[in-house]
């Protein structure tokens, strides 16, 4: 029960994440039809992020009306961070503030990559705030490594690194 529990888990997230192949959910120019979870659910390399939502509470939030600007952080960024912290991915899920977590890497708003200034400090649903610098752009220490990935609720930024509230 467990190991299904986590595998449906994984299938949200992935579903949510749906960047893998770096495929924008309205390249060609038509509209985006599918929302923030669907879109990085079906890119695949958000597994972990898609269990951390689900575990969270926050699929649905993420679903709703919007719009949200997402920094999503990859499989491999999750990696890191687990390797750095030196806990498996079930303890990072067990945590007290992983809605906090998840929530600093949310902002309210559509917030496109040509909306972003250098410096800029911009205000997370965590009710914290993310540095953001250009060239290369980053939020905090985290490298944007694909912007502007539209989805029917805002857009997701898929970063290299998980973000962590101070």
């Amino acid at each position: 029960m467990k190991n299904k529990t986590f595998a449906l888990m994984m299938v949200v997230f992935m579903a949510f994440l749906t960047l893998s192949n770096g495929v924008s959910a309205n390249e060609g120019g038509t509209p985006a039809t599918k929302d923030i979870v669907d879109t990085a659910v079906e890119a695949g390399q958000f597994k972990t992020l898609a269990a951390a939502l689900e575990k969270a509470g926050l699929v649905e939030t993420l679903k709703g009306e919007g719009p949200y600007t997402v920094f999503a952080p990859t499989d491999a960024a999750f990696e890191k961070l687990l390797k750095k912290l030196g806990i498996t991915a079930e303890e990072l899920l067990a945590r007290e503030d992983l809605k906090q977590i998840l929530l600093y890497h949310v902002l309210s708003g559509k917030v496109m990559s040509t909306d972003l200034k250098d410096g800029q400090k911009a205000e997370t649903l965590a009710n914290k705030t993310v540095d953001i610098k250009l060239n290369p752009v980053r939020v905090n220490n985290a490298n944007v490594v694909k912007a502007d990935i539209q989805a029917s609720n805002g857009v997701i930024h898929v970063i290299d690194e998980v973000l962590l509230p101070e």
